[in-house]
């Protein structure tokens, strides 16, 4: 079991599966909602359960997905698509050691221009 928060806490949860590795995604939607890159694993909604989710605030980022923050702190936690049974967690926001690796790297045609991507996981321009 993983377990992890927003940086106040007013956000928590447990996760009950095995993680996906760490994708990263370049896109200028993830780079405006996180400040650099979003960088996130993944398991099934049904094995993700918000212990308090006091501060637990929905943003309809698109059409077809939504981002869940802290209305607290400002966290970055969570993204859905709302036709997929998956949720994406922010790989930063895990407690402790997760023993995650990253796997690729979407959207880098849209990554920014201040940064190059360093480590040797697949490069994708688009998903």
């Amino acid at each position: 079991m993983h377990k992890g928060s927003c940086q106040c806490g007013a956000v928590t949860y447990e996760i009950t599966a095995e993680l996906r590795p760490v994708v990263g995604c370049h896109c200028t939607q993830c780079r405006k909602t996180s400040g650099h890159f979003w960088a996130a694993t993944q398991v099934a909604t049904a094995d993700l359960i918000i212990t308090n989710d006091a501060g637990l605030k929905w943003f309809r980022a698109s059409d077809t997905a939504r981002r869940g923050f802290c209305q607290d702190c400002g966290s970055s936690l969570f993204w859905q698509m709302d036709s997929e049974p998956f949720t994406s967690i922010g790989a930063g926001t895990l407690d402790g050691v997760t023993g995650l690796t990253t796997a690729k790297h979407i959207f880098v045609k849209d990554k920014g221009d201040y940064y190059d991507i360093c480590c040797h996981a697949q490069q994708i321009d688009s998903y």
